[in-house]
């Protein structure tokens, strides 16, 4: 899912992102390209497709292996699953930082951005004045990640967040691959790009970074168990008072539960894990009782496999087909025990009626 949101991401905004921050790099090279061909032919159909493309394919390359390296570095710190949700929560933090900042919000934002070393941007910005060459825009085009925009550092902090090379490699890839279509559009127009234009594309592409950065806050607070999310909030919508009940219970001698719960037999509930989230995603369970929850999976491919309950501390990766039994100690009246994917993204509930 986060790898469709970041193609559609860098199709919709990050191309006009990326064009801002990047593409005077492509555009200067471009200019002292067509200045040399116009001097030796008169023909009208410069060659300005095949220097774009080279720099769009050594880009894509380029940023492919950064995600690979963020993801790595992610799966490299072995993080609890707090600890991951946490991080996950950071980045939301940042990415709506990142988003204030572009909308110059506060003055306080900028320190929301990481900036390349002055020497570095110098350098790039030399470079491309240099005598232009079919080997200059794939060198201008894999610099880019020296001076990523503000979409592209979300992206990077969702690449990281991932723990995962390939996947983090994924995002990156899916990105940049739907940046290309704008970035290669408006390089012809760039001449006419204004200071107004670019206003617009900023704020269009800040407001998507900061629905984004909201999405990985919430993420991040699925992984902690909060009752208090969007997507809690939905399931929980008639359910309130459960809810109530649950936080404003006393301590509860769990003990004393599972010994009344020895002369039952357990509750056994059934979850069908789907690609695209959880079925039913609010089971009932009896207060008292040991539950048995089944998990069942049939060719499911997407992080909806790697199941968690914060609060029980349970991670458990499933079989893309099979079932997996899960046991839980007996629950008080009124308790809400929720579960989600390891990503957050897909979310449920278990709720132990009297």
């Amino acid at each position: 899912m986060e790898i469709w949101i970041a193609f559609i991401t860098g199709l919709t905004t990050g191309g006009l992102s990326c064009m801002a921050v990047q593409g005077g790099l492509l555009a200067s090279s471009l200019a002292d390209q067509l200045e040399t061909e116009m001097k030796h032919t008169r023909v009208k159909n410069l060659h300005i497709a095949p220097p774009i493309l080279l720099f769009l394919i050594a880009k894509l390359v380029a940023y492919t292996l950064l995600g690979m390296l963020l993801g790595a570095l992610g799966s490299m710190l072995q993080l609890s699953l707090s600890t991951r949700a946490l991080l996950q929560f950071a980045i939301g933090v940042f990415m709506i930082g990142n988003a204030l900042r572009m909308l110059n919000v506060h003055p306080f934002f900028r320190f929301f951005s990481f900036e390349p070393p002055a020497s570095i941007s110098r350098f790039i910005r030399k470079y491309s004045k240099k005598e232009a060459t079919w080997i200059t825009p794939i060198i201008l085009g894999a610099m880019t990640v020296f001076i990523p925009c503000g979409v592209t550092q979300s992206m990077m902090a969702l690449a990281m967040g991932s723990m995962n090379p390939l996947f983090g490699a994924a995002i990156m890839f899916a990105f940049v691959l739907g940046t290309s279509p704008v970035f290669f559009s408006l390089v012809y127009l760039t001449a006419k790009l204004g200071t107004r234009l670019e206003k617009h594309f900023t704020r269009v592409a800040a407001i998507v970074i900061l629905l984004l950065g909201l999405l990985a806050v919430n993420t991040g607070l699925n992984l902690l168990g909060f009752p208090l999310t969007f997507n809690r909030i939905t399931e929980s919508a008639n359910r309130q008072t459960a809810i109530t009940q649950s936080e404003m219970a006393p301590e509860i001698d769990y003990t004393v539960l599972t010994q009344a719960a020895e002369n039952q037999q357990p509750q056994e509930l059934t979850l069908y894990v789907k690609n695209n989230g959880y079925e039913p995603q609010t089971l009932h369970a009896p207060a008292g009782r040991m539950v048995i929850l089944n998990l069942l999976t049939d060719n499911t491919k997407s992080c909806s496999r790697a199941f968690t309950i914060p609060e029980l501390r349970v991670e458990q990766i499933l079989d893309e087909t099979g079932t997996f039994s899960l046991e839980i100690p007996p629950q008080a009246a009124g308790k809400v025990l929720a579960f989600s994917c390891s990503m957050g993204m897909y979310t449920g509930q278990i709720v132990f009626d009297q």
